[in-house]
């Protein structure tokens, strides 16, 4: 099956699965006459709002139609255009380029983004000028809607309506070589109940036309404007609104998958009064000769306007521990105040409102996220709930002198030293708060000693760690030793992105003699520590855990006895090469180095890959598919509908500064795998280190390392090189912090998370620009954002700490050059984590032969070689390199 494939700034692909799609109609000046007005009257700016709100009112596709005699309809369709095109946030969705005139749809065409709609073309003019038209479009890109109208005139029934489809299908399909899913037929959507006896049947032929045109024209789309159907009830919207819900109903059971809809003119199918309904249907499917006569005696006596809806709170009216629970599951704040203070006074002490209505209600919410019910971003909105709960009850704890709630148990927190990485720490600590357990959370860069202290004086009954970057792992190892120095006894919870369980096992476990266990996602977290407070259960679980990472690291040691390794000589004498005397080097059009000071945040967002933002909530799936996915779709919808709004106030009320600089340079490599940076002198002003690959490959393979992708100092050719620092972060845990203060930790979260983003968006944008511009040794590119996160650019930018270069120390180098620290703010912890969190450091290689590798594990030769180049004890390079060593 072909589906129709739309976008704006995001894909819009129409599926069967997929809901109706909804046009907005009020950028059309037919449609809105305050639309019109300000268009007129030049207020383009005010023009947009419109957009906006037809944007955030749910609109999947944005009309724009400028034909009005007394508008200059060319110019004001590409002014309005460039204007949305500048506007992210309306921007991302697809434009419906809609005239009666070509030369202003083919303007449209001309500046528009994405893949849009041309509404509209048709035989009107005859065969030949609809197919100039239909390949003009094909040029373009863009899908079109055809209009069911010919040389005799509209189709009015439902035997004209098949009769120029399909004949306009077969010369679209079989003589332009248009795309059959890119053709959107529009069937006439004409009045009914006008009394006029021809018009009976407009609804019900439009009706079994779309069905005939979905059945036999394969992989088509069929749209039109709904509100045409209850033009002759102008003035009664509660008519109207059933009729658009009633024609809706039984249009798209038969095949209408979009249209022109104004959202607040529909009535829930289902909630239409009984009497109207059957009123309607009769009228719609032209079911009784009086069928206009007696919907018009119906409407007289039931006069209505426009009508406020009403949010559903039949909910309220439960008793009070099924709305307690209700909100709690549903995260929804706003009456949880009053329903607890109802419970508190019903409650021999204000304790038992946590211990038996939250809990209660809480146990609902931990019962459906185990068991893949509930998603993680709808539980951290119900500790959101939860934590409201409390604070409001504390007060009242305190005056009874009831003392600490009772809980399941206690957990201490902490991102170890060096590291100040926390969503995937906080995300824990809120699962866990949700099934009653207290969170002694220390927050970032917590010193083993503090940690061990804090567990003691809290005596709490798990400690729980995290760490991100490489040397946190060191961290972790040196906390176990401490712990079974002091000869403690608190089990040990690992995680974080750079922990494993092969670590945990291998490195940690042996350091403690108590439980040590690694925890790879917060879904596993309740678990374990409920395993390991069981009183029953806890000592054979730990004894199990033992048992079982000692089976582990036994496995995984001998396995890597059979590992094998070229030295270090040979792998650079198999290195990967460039024909250097023949290759053509592009030289930069700007060296040295450029700070920027405040980048717009808007110019990044067309950047964002939105997957990772979605995993850190543990949601899998890659986006945009992820918002149509079967199991979680529909929190992924939810969760991205949120990330918006908050996008959009970070925007507006310019929460986050983003700073960076990067510099190009002269640059050459020499035979020990390092890459030499000069000044305009020549003279060596940087080396930065590279390590080699060095596992043993087949025959003929080659061995990579970084250097090989910069000219060799040996043949006398200049190459160049380039280093970066982008951050976003400044301004972000401010704004973090006031949500945790208002006990709100799902859009602390949240900040934190768009704010990462923002970073990797802002360093794939900076890329381009130095690609395009600054270096410029891609001058043409034109790639859209999905190819740019499937790196099909020119040139590489990776990162100290990641695979093609493992080793954190680089970016002491890059601060040193580049004077990141006193240029734009950015700072490195003692492990060499980015301060703020938000930030993105790395390597520009512009060599088109260059590419992303993983080292991989190496060989203690090339450990010492590189120790030595670096001019560092062994053990402390060790630190840094442990997880690429053979040995482990």
């Amino acid at each position: 099956m072909k589906y129709l494939k739309l976008s704006g700034l995001e894909p819009l692909i129409i599926t069967p699965e997929s809901n109706f799609i909804n046009v907005g109609e009020r950028t059309n000046v037919a449609g809105s006459k305050k639309f019109l007005r300000l268009i007129k009257e030049e207020k383009f700016a005010e023009a947009l709002d419109i957009a906006r709100n037809q944007v955030e009112g749910g609109a999947q596709i944005l009309d724009v139609n400028f034909d009005d005699g007394l508008l200059d309809g060319k110019a004001s369709m590409v002014k309005f255009l460039n204007l949305i095109a500048s506007e992210p946030d309306i921007a991302r969705i697809p434009i419906m380029i809609d005239s009666s005139k070509w030369e202003i749809l083919e303007a449209g065409l001309q500046v528009v983004q994405g893949k849009p709609v041309v509404n509209s073309i048709s035989l009107k003019e005859g065969e030949e000028e609809f197919i100039k038209h239909a390949k003009a479009i094909k040029r373009y890109g863009a899908a079109a809607i055809i209009m069911a109208f010919d040389e005799v005139g509209q189709a009015d029934n439902y035997e004209r309506r098949i009769e120029i489809s399909k004949r306009s299908y077969d010369i679209l399909v079989n003589k332009v070589g248009f795309p059959a899913e890119d053709i959107i037929f529009d069937l006439n959507i004409f009045p009914v109940a006008t009394g006029m006896e021809e018009h009976r049947r407009n609804a019900i032929d439009f009706i079994e036309a779309t069905k005939w045109v979905r059945e036999n024209l394969p992989h088509v789309s069929v749209s039109g404007g709904v509100s045409n159907v209850s033009f002759s009830f102008r003035g009664n919207d509660g008519v109207r609104e059933a009729m658009h819900s009633v024609f809706l109903y039984h249009a798209i059971k038969n095949g209408m998958n979009m249209g022109i809809v104004n959202p607040t003119m529909l009535e829930v199918y289902d909630e239409i009064p009984k009497e109207l309904l059957e009123l309607v249907e009769d009228v719609m499917l032209d079911r009784r000769d009086d069928a206009t006569e007696r919907l018009l005696d119906y409407s007289e006596t039931h006069k209505s306007t426009k009508k406020e809806k009403v949010e559903d709170l039949s909910w309220r009216e439960l008793p009070l521990q099924d709305r307690i629970t209700h909100a709690l599951v549903k995260g929804i704040d706003r009456f949880i105040e009053e329903d607890v203070e109802i419970a508190r006074q019903q409650a021999e002490k204000p304790l038992h409102v946590i211990e038996v209505n939250l809990m209660t209600g809480m146990g609902v919410v931990g019962d459906l996220f185990g068991s893949g019910k509930m998603f993680l971003p709808q539980v951290v909105k119900s500790a959101r709930v939860m934590k409201r709960a409390v604070a409001y009850l504390q007060p009242f704890i305190e005056a009874a002198k009831d003392g600490s709630k009772p809980t399941n148990g206690k957990v201490l927190m902490a991102t170890v030293k060096g590291d100040v990485h926390d969503i995937g720490k906080n995300i824990v600590s809120v699962v866990l708060g949700c099934n009653n357990y207290e969170i002694v959370d220390l927050g970032v860069m917590v010193p083993a000693e503090k940690i061990i202290q804090t567990a003691i004086d809290e005596n709490v009954d798990v400690i729980g760690l995290s760490g991100l970057i490489t040397p946190s792992l060191d961290e972790m190892v040196h906390i176990a030793a401490e712990l079974e120095r002091q000869n403690l006894d608190f089990p040990l919870m690992i995680g974080g992105a750079t922990t494993s369980k092969a670590h945990t096992a291998v490195k940690i476990d042996p350091k403690y003699k108590n439980t040590v266990i690694h925890v790879n996602d917060a879904s596993r977290a309740v678990n374990v520590v409920s395993s390991l407070l069981n009183k029953e259960k806890s000592n054979v679980y730990g004894l199990d855990l033992k048992k079982e990472y000692e089976d582990f690291r036994e496995k995984f040691l001998n396995r890597q006895v059979d590992k094998e390794y070229v030295s270090i000589e040979e792998a650079r004498e198999q290195k990967f090469k460039i024909d250097w005397e023949n290759e053509s080097i592009s030289v930069p059009k700007k060296l040295g180095i450029t700070i920027i000071e405040d980048q717009k945040l808007d110019d990044l967002i067309d950047f964002i890959d939105w997957s990772p933002f979605f995993r850190s909530w543990q949601l899998f799936g890659k986006f945009p598919d992820i918002l149509t996915d079967e199991i979680v779709g529909e929190q992924a919808t939810i969760l991205f509908d949120e990330a918006k709004l908050m996008l959009k106030k970070i925007l507006e009320e310019k929460s986050f500064k983003a700073k960076g600089i990067f510099g190009i340079f002269p640059a050459n490599a020499n035979e020990q795998d390092d890459i030499l940076v000069y000044d305009e002198n020549q003279n060596v002003i940087s080396t930065f280190r590279t390590l080699r690959q060095q596992h043993k490959k087949s025959a003929g393979k080659e061995y990579f390392a970084l250097s090989d992708f910069v000219a060799p100092e040996s043949i006398g050719k200049q190459d160049y090189f380039g280093v970066f620092c982008v951050c976003t972060g400044f301004g972000a845990d401010e704004l973090a912090k006031e949500y945790e203060d208002q006990n709100d930790d799902y859009n602390a979260i949240m900040v934190k998370a768009l704010a990462d983003r923002f970073a990797e968006a802002f360093a794939e944008y900076l890329h381009k620009k130095v690609r395009t511009e600054y270096w410029g040794y891609s001058e043409d590119e034109t790639l859209d954002n999905e190819d740019l996160i499937k790196e099909k650019y020119l040139g590489i930018r990776p990162a100290p700490g990641y695979p093609a270069c493992p080793d954190h120390l680089e970016k002491l180098t890059i601060w040193d050059l580049l004077k990141v620290e006193e240029n734009i703010g950015v700072s490195l912890t003692e492990s060499l984590a980015m301060w703020p969190t938000a930030a993105v450091s790395g390597y520009y290689f512009g060599n088109p032969k260059s590419k992303y590798f993983g080292v991989g594990k190496i060989s203690e030769d090339q450990l010492k070689d590189y120790a030595g180049r670096k001019n560092v004890d062994i053990e402390f390079a060790r630190k840094w390199l442990a997880p690429n060593l053979s040995e482990v």
